[in-house]
């Protein structure tokens, strides 16, 4: 039988429940057995690009992300759709459903129903159910001082999207950021666990930093960031310096302030990118094996940028050279 524990916060982890609200991590997490737990994930959002089927796919991705984020892998997802009846023909979101379905077929993840409100605005995601082994589960609160920090997506969808809003965003760049945001983090989850790691994050809404300061705060430690190691897209750049920074950045950005020291010699638009809001972006991983963790993503294919170290003082703190 489950054990759902009684945790006096409410959605604390405790019994069978490795990972509830309280810890504010990626995705809940519920042991079955000895071998297996649940792990459970819900994402939406409006349109990001024009086209429906790849609005579908980014949408799926992201949404299975936080699944392999905690070492898991998806089982089964349910579509959740909200659209405007009366404005959008219905087969612009069969366009979209199609998307997503390609991404969780992909993933070996079966879309097994959904539901649909009337909604002015477009949005649609998906809620995900994937199977993990309760004793390889990765969080946010295992990184340790000395452990060095691998990312393994580029930055800059966020500034990427917000151009494309207003007219501004070439073909090439907008196809190098779907791209990235249509990528599964499946291999790189698979890479961290052959190589022991513990502790990770995907990278989304909260960005580089904001998600790297969450976990610094779950952990009890601070860190480094070497900006210039930071992988970005192309055109990502470029797209800063022009103006092109979201509503969500500039939150991001405001909200780290007093979290994050950011020297001087960093240019600007770099400064900003590390806090650009991402969409479906990559494993934020915390490991004592750096070698060990580069060499899995590399066989896998899968980027491995060392950004930075983990380590003891101000937890949650960032310094940024």
């Amino acid at each position: 039988m489950v054990s759902l524990g009684s945790g006096d916060a409410l959605g604390a982890a405790g019994g069978d429940l490795l990972v509830g609200a309280a810890e504010g991590d990626d995705a809940a997490v519920l042991r079955l057995d000895d071998s297996r737990a649940l792990v459970l994930t819900t994402d939406f959002f409006t349109p990001i690009v024009d086209d429906p089927r790849d609005w579908g796919r980014i949408a799926a991705a992201n949404a299975m992300s936080d699944v392999y984020a905690m070492g898991g892998r998806p089982l089964l997802a349910l579509n959740l759709t909200a659209w405007p009846g009366e404005t959008l023909p219905l087969e612009i979101l069969a366009e979209v459903l199609r998307g997503g379905a390609s991404v969780a077929a992909e993933a070996g993840c079966l879309v097994v129903g959904g539901h649909t409100i009337d909604d002015p605005e477009p949005k649609y995601g998906m809620a995900v159910v994937g199977f993990a082994d309760p004793s390889r589960v990765l969080t946010i609160s295992a990184a340790r001082p000395g452990d060095t920090l691998v990312l393994t997506k580029p930055l800059g969808t966020g500034v990427v999207a917000t151009a494309h809003k207003r007219g501004a965003a070439p073909s090439d760049v907008l196809g190098a950021a779907v791209a990235s945001m249509t990528a599964l983090n499946a291999a790189a989850g698979e890479a961290a666990l052959a190589a022991g790691v513990t502790a990770a994050t995907d990278v989304t809404g909260f960005s580089l930093l904001g998600h790297l300061h969450r976990m610094l705060r779950a952990s009890g430690c601070r860190a480094s960031v070497h900006a210039a190691a930071v992988p970005l897209l192309p055109g990502a750049l470029e797209l800063t310096e022009a103006g092109y920074v979201s509503g969500g950045t500039r939150n991001n950005m405001a909200y780290l302030a007093p979290w994050t020291a950011i020297s001087a010699d960093v240019p600007e638009p770099v400064a900003v990118l590390l806090q650009d809001a991402q969409t479906s972006g990559g494993l934020l991983l915390a490991t004592a094996s750096p070698d060990a963790v580069c060499g899995e993503l590399g066989e896998r294919g899968v980027l491995a940028a060392v950004v930075g170290r983990v380590e003891g003082g101000s937890p949650g703190h960032i310094d940024v050279r």
